[in-house]
């Protein structure tokens, strides 16, 4: 199908669509209409009516492939540009359409590129590098609007070329720069409740792909067992989490795997967490509506009384990043794969 022009499918949205400053748009009602700036909200004196903003929504959707009613008052779709898009319709909400378009604006940076947006020190950005490279598996953690979408690009765009990599998401978002990328996304169900492909039925199924890596866009419930699972039986990964810091990233995955069923026990998950991952990435947006790294964390594959070890390598103080008292994991997986760690890059 090809791409649809910008005016045509956003009408007036169109001004904010092609603005390279705005990161997303949100509509509460026709009247009020928001726009993010560099990580600051701010109200538009845009006025739509109930039938624009339907209207808007009806296009965009054409192009997805998802439906909204009354039976899904929810949709979740990607936009022709890449964006991202959520729609809630009333009953849900209690009298107007809810809208939201998250842009990616910076989703085709590399680490070097983050870098030189001071979203991290030169220093992180080799090690990051180096890490993807020799096959560690990472997990980028941070609240909405953090950039764990931009960070996670970053990382697999550093993946070897001449690996096959596997995404594995809600809705598109993820584009690695790289020859060989499988990617899928999840489905929804039809009018008769059936059809509905989950991120659990995914992740198993990439496994039958032959992956060299695979990536998992967002892990929010149950799946976070099958990925835990693949990356114990030595396929590297990543993926993002929602947490408010890296040690509360691991407490959060040692949870969700228990949505899986009432098999699963706690006894497995600390253990399989803390040989599955071996680091978090936390990033956070700032008061300024700077997004950077704000710790890189590392996991010692140790766990004492039920808590799993996690060691600061990197600490963002506000001003400057501070090393901590973590060692580098796993350095038989950089000898392996021919990478030197460089001594000072824990100095």
């Amino acid at each position: 199908m090809p791409t649809p022009d910008i005016a045509m499918t956003f009408g007036p949205l169109a001004l904010f669509m092609n603005d390279g400053e705005i990161e997303e748009i949100w509509i509460n009602s026709p009247e009020r209409i928001f726009i993010a700036r560099r990580g600051k909200n701010e109200l538009t004196n845009l006025l739509l009516s109930g039938e624009d903003v339907r209207n808007i929504v009806e296009r965009a959707l054409m192009w997805s492939g998802r439906r909204l009613d009354l039976s899904h008052p929810f949709v979740d779709a990607r936009l022709p540009d890449g964006s991202r898009l959520h729609v809630a319709i009333p009953e849900v909400t209690p009298e107007h359409w809810a809208v939201n378009i998250r842009k990616h604006l910076l989703r085709n940076l590399s680490l070097k590129d983050l870098a030189a947006r001071n979203a991290m020190s030169s220093k992180i950005s080799i090690l990051l590098n180096q890490s993807v490279r020799a096959g560690i598996n990472i997990l980028v953690s941070g609240g909405t609007q953090a950039g764990k979408t931009t960070m996670l690009n970053a990382l697999a765009s550093a993946i070897p070329v001449q690996e096959r990599v596997i995404t594995i998401e809600e809705v598109f978002e993820l584009k690695p720069n790289l020859p060989d990328v499988i990617s899928l996304q999840t489905r929804s169900a039809n009018l008769q409740g059936e059809g509905e492909i989950a991120l659990r039925r995914l992740i198993k199924e990439s496994l039958r792909m032959r992956p060299s890596r695979i990536i998992v866009g967002e892990v929010r419930e149950a799946e976070a067992l099958d990925l835990l699972i693949a990356l114990n039986s030595g396929l590297p990964g990543m993926g993002t989490i929602h947490a408010n810091s890296a040690r509360d990233a691991i407490t959060k995955l040692q949870t969700l795997p228990l949505l899986a069923g009432e098999n699963i026990s706690q006894k497995f998950i600390g253990p399989t967490v803390a040989a599955a991952i071996d680091l978090v990435v936390q990033v956070a947006l700032d008061s300024l509506g700077e997004r950077r790294i704000v710790e890189v964390a590392a996991l010692t594959g140790r766990m004492e009384n039920g808590h799993i070890e996690v060691e600061t390598l990197w600490l963002w103080n506000g001003h400057e990043y501070e090393p901590g008292l973590g060692a580098i994991p796993h350095p038989e997986k950089f000898a392996q794969a021919g990478i030197p760690i460089a001594s000072w890059l824990n100095q």
